[in-house]
């Protein structure tokens, strides 16, 4: 019976992962075994699905486990007695952005670029909006994010007539970049179709400026960026076999327990 103590749902990711490492470390979980589901760990830590995510891409950056898609999240090695989860993440998270989840920097953009988005439809110049459009227009072409999707809602800042809410924008983009936990997120969960329906936001946002409507603006874009959220924070274990409905290895089924 493994064990794990509950974490306040106000500490950052990274301490929920040092507590898994703990146990991967000490032995209660296995090299080679599967990690208890997703909602699961959950609910023992008493913290947000979206952060026990964060957490688990973060382990895996750090070698700690491999997030297999379609079967689930499997140990992969163990770390010396003396060794830190915090001293591992180190060395593959910036400075800057160590602190700061993915579903962090995604809520602290809904509470700025709708309010960017309704601004620049009512007060962007002609050629500020035609950068808008540009933009949007490369973004499509391209069929993927890359630096499209930047440039699309740093066109949207720009036009907004405060250099604040720009420069704002823009820092919480290069968070958002500088961090790999971020990145792997949509390595492992945002593909071709996600983004064609993201692209289709993005057409709905550009309308609403372009036709100077910045009540649709602002709704467009807050729509767009809950969209996001929602498909991140969809269940791993969702799409993920539940693992007490799996046969283990020795044919047997394994129900793993996890109690206070």
């Amino acid at each position: 019976m493994h064990h794990l103590e509950a974490v306040s749902a106000q500490r950052l990711y990274r301490l929920i992962a040092e507590r898994i490492a703990e146990k991967i470390r000490s032995g209660e979980f296995l090299v080679g075994t599967r990690l208890p589901a997703e909602r699961d760990l959950a609910d023992i830590l008493q913290v947000s699905r979206s952060s026990v995510r964060e957490a688990l891409i973060a382990l895996e950056l750090s070698g700690y486990v491999e997030v297999r898609v379609g079967s689930g999240v499997y140990v992969m090695a163990t770390r010396g007695n003396e060794a830190s989860f915090v001293t591992d993440a180190a060395r593959c998270i910036t400075e800057l952005a160590s602190d700061i989840g993915p579903f962090e920097l995604l809520e602290t953009r809904l509470l700025i670029e709708p309010e960017c988005a309704a601004q620049a439809a009512q007060k962007g110049t002609d050629q500020q909006l035609a950068k808008i459009r540009e933009a949007q227009e490369s973004l499509s072409e391209a069929g993927a994010p890359s630096h499209y999707d930047r440039a699309f809602h740093a066109a949207i800042a720009a036009a907004c007539g405060n250099a604040a809410l720009d420069a704002v924008v823009s820092h919480v983009w290069d968070l958002a970049e500088a961090s790999p936990v971020y990145e792997r997120l949509d390595k492992h969960f945002v593909d071709s179709k996600v983004w064609d329906v993201a692209l289709l936001e993005h057409d709905r946002i550009a309308d609403a400026i372009l036709e100077r409507d910045p009540i649709r603006a602002r709704h467009a874009m807050y729509a767009h960026l809950i969209a996001i959220m929602a498909r991140l924070r969809e269940d791993l274990a969702g799409s993920l076999p539940d693992i007490a409905a799996r046969p283990a290895a020795s044919g047997k089924v394994h129900q793993l327990r996890l109690s206070r």
